[in-house]
C-alpha cells in the first residue's frame, strides 16, 4: 500500500478513535425524561415569551400612552430578534460547544425580560423586547442540534416529534397564565415570571444538560461563507418556495395573534382573563393538525396534502375578510380563525419538509435560514397589521392581511405545482 495511502488511513483512523471518546464522555442524563422536559422548554421559549404577553397588550397601550400601532411593534421587534438571532445561534453552537451559547443566551433573555417590567415608555419596550428575542432564539436551535449529538436517526425522530409538541401546546397555555397574571397580579408579572424561567432553565442546563458537542476551533466564524451558504439555498427554487409557503402561511396566522387581543378583547369585550381560552382553541386545533399530519397521511400524499389544506386556508382568509365585513360577528370571526390556524398545522410542515429535502447534509444550515426567512415574513405580517390600525376600524386591519397571506400562499402554491408539471414533462420527453 502506497505511503499517503497508509497516513491517510492513520489519521481516518486517529479520528474515529477521537470520535469515540468524545461521544464516550458525554454523560447522558440518567432519566430521558428530564432531558425532553429541559430540551422542551428551552424550544418553547418562542411561543411563551410571544403568548403569555398577548392579553396585556391592551393594557400597555394606556400604560405607556402608547398608540395600537405602537404596542403591536413590540411584537415585531420580538419576531425580528427571533429571526436574525437563529442564524447567529448555529455557528456558534458548532464553535463553542451547546452550553457556551445556551449561557449567553439565557442571561441575555433573563435580564431583558427583567427589564421589560420597568420600561418607562414604548421605545424602551421595542429594543428590550428584540434582546429578549435574541436571547429566546437560541433554545430551539440549539435543542435541535442536541437531538442530532445525542440520538439515532428513529430516536430523533420521536424526541423531535415531542419537542413539536411541547412548543404546540405551549401556545395554549401560555396566554391563559397571562390573562390570570395580568388581571390578578398586573402586567409587569408577566416579565418577572419570564425571567423566572429562563433562570429557572439557566441552572437546568448548568447542572442537567450534558455538554454534547465539546469545543471545536477548526469552525470558521467568517461572514463571507455564511452569507454565501444563505445565498446558495436561496437559489434553489425548490426550497425558497416551500420556504416561502410555509413562511406566508405563519405571518397570517401571526397577524392574528397580532391583532386578536384587541379585536377580541376591545372590540367584542372579552376580558383578559378569558381571552386566553379562545385563543387556546384556535391553538389546539393547529396542535391537532400537526400531530394528525404524520399519522393520516404517507409521504407520496405530502404535495396533495399541502396543496389541499393551503386550497382551505385560503378560503378561510377569505370568508374572515368577509366575516369582519358583514353581520356575522363574533362566531363567524372566530371559526374562520379557527379553520385558517388549523390549516397552519398542515401547512408549516409539509412545506418545510419539502424545503428541506435537498438538504440531508446540510440540514443545520438550512433550517436556520429557514427559520430567518420564515420570521421575517412574520415581522413583515404584523407590522402590515400595526399601520393599517390608524386606516382601518375593527377587525379588518387583521382580517386583510390575513385573506392576503392566504391567497398568496394559493398563488405560490400553483406556481409550484406548475414547475412540477413542467419538470415532468421535460423527463418524459
Amino acid at each position: 500500500m502506497p505511503k499517503a495511502a497508509v497516513g491517510l488511513n492513520a489519521r481516518r483512523g486517529v479520528f474515529s478513535s477521537s470520535f469515540r471518546l468524545r461521544r464516550k464522555a458525554i454523560i447522558l442524563p440518567k432519566n430521558r425524561l428530564e432531558l425532553l422536559i429541559i430540551l422542551g422548554t428551552l424550544t418553547a421559549f418562542g411561543p411563551l415569551s410571544i403568548d403569555m404577553y398577548l392579553p396585556a397588550l391592551p393594557t400597555l397601550e394606556g400604560v405607556l400612552s402608547a398608540q395600537t400601532a405602537q404596542v403591536q411593534l413590540t411584537l415585531t421587534a420580538f419576531f425580528l430578534g427571533f429571526a436574525f438571532g437563529q442564524g447567529l445561534y448555529g455557528p456558534l453552537a458548532d464553535r463553542f460547544g451547546r452550553k457556551m451559547p445556551l449561557y449567553f443566551s439565557l442571561t441575555l433573555y433573563a435580564a431583558a425580560s427583567l427589564a421589560c417590567a420597568f420600561v418607562p415608555s414604548v421605545e424602551a419596550l421595542l429594543a428590550l423586547r428584540f434582546l429578549q428575542a435574541i436571547g429566546g432564539c437560541a433554545g430551539g436551535v440549539i435543542s435541535r442540534a442536541i437531538a442530532r449529538d445525542l440520538f439515532n436517526t428513529q430516536q430523533m425522530r420521536r424526541v423531535l416529534s415531542m419537542l413539536m409538541l411541547v412548543t404546540g401546546i405551549a401556545p395554549v397555555l401560555a396566554p391563559l397564565l397571562g390573562g390570570q397574571l395580568l388581571v390578578r397580579l398586573g402586567w409587569q408579572s408577566i416579565f418577572w415570571v419570564q425571567a423566572a424561567i429562563g433562570i429557572i432553565c439557566l441552572a437546568a442546563v448548568h447542572f442537567r444538560l450534558p455538554e454534547t458537542h465539546p469545543p471545536d476551533p477548526t469552525q470558521v466564524l467568517h461572514p463571507g461563507r455564511v452569507f454565501g451558504r444563505y445565498r446558495a439555498l436561496l437559489s434553489n427554487r425548490i426550497f425558497l418556495i416551500n420556504a416561502l409557503m410555509g413562511g406566508v402561511s405563519m405571518a397570517g396566522m401571526f397577524a392574528h395573534i397580532a391583532g386578536s387581543p384587541f379585536v377580541l378583547i376591545n372590540l367584542f369585550g372579552v376580558p383578559a382573563d378569558q381571552f386566553g381560552l379562545l385563543f387556546g382553541i384556535n391553538t389546539l386545533g393547529l396542535v391537532l393538525a400537526s400531530q394528525s399530519n404524520a399519522h393520516l397521511f404517507h409521504a407520496t400524499d405530502l404535495d396533495r396534502v399541502l396543496f389541499r389544506a393551503i386550497v382551505v386556508q385560503c378560503i378561510a382568509g377569505l370568508l374572515l375578510a368577509a366575516a369582519v365585513t358583514g353581520a356575522a360577528g363574533l362566531p363567524g370571526i372566530a371559526i374562520s380563525l379557527f379553520v385558517y390556524v388549523s390549516c397552519v398545522g398542515l401547512v408549516m410542515p409539509n412545506a418545510t419538509t419539502l424545503a428541506m429535502e435537498p438538504y440531508a447534509k446540510d440540514a443545520g444550515a438550512a433550517s436556520a435560514r429557514l427559520g430567518m426567512l420564515q420570521f421575517l415574513l412574520v415581522a413583515l405580517a404584523t407590522m402590515v397589521v400595526g399601520a393599517l390600525e390608524p386606516l382601518a376600524e375593527g377587525a379588518l386591519p387583521m382580517a386583510s392581511v390575513i385573506a392576503f397571506t392566504g391567497l398568496a400562499v394559493l398563488s405560490l402554491a400553483l406556481f409550484y405545482n406548475r414547475q412540477r408539471a413542467r419538470r415532468r414533462e421535460f423527463i418524459h420527453r
